[in-house]
């Protein structure tokens, strides 16, 4: 059992720069893939990036890539989103979630434990 708790969302304006930081609970942090997703009002939850349990693996969307970074302190039980150049559509509550296994995956349904979610607004 994992529980994850996310913090660092806030208001930002265009252009600017947030870091969100998840922490887990739990000896075995270092089993676990993890990944960051992002639900905005009205949309589906959908993938923003993953890193594998050592942090040698990262992948990201698409709409993030060369903005967005993912990383992950093993040492410390927790795992960053670091945002920049953060846009209007960035708007979403952003959830961390944790995979057993260690891999890292795209899809929502694959993930096994969620964070309760924080909220980021990007202001034009």
């Amino acid at each position: 059992q994992v529980q994850l708790v996310e913090s660092g969302g806030g208001l930002v304006q265009a252009g600017g720069s947030l870091r969100l930081s998840c922490a887990a609970s739990g000896r075995t942090f270092s089993s676990y893939g993890m990944g960051w997703f992002r639900q905005a009002p009205g949309k589906e939850r959908e993938f923003v990036a993953a890193i594998s349990w050592s942090g040698s693996s990262t992948y990201y969307a698409d709409s993030v890539k060369g903005r967005f970074t993912i990383s992950r302190d093993n040492a410390k039980n927790t795992v960053d989103l670091q945002m920049n150049s953060l846009k209007p559509e960035d708007t979403a509550v952003y959830y961390c979630a944790a995979v057993y296994g260690g891999s890292y995956y795209s899809k929502a349904t694959q993930y096994d434990f969620w964070g309760q979610g924080t909220q980021v607004t990007v202001s034009s």
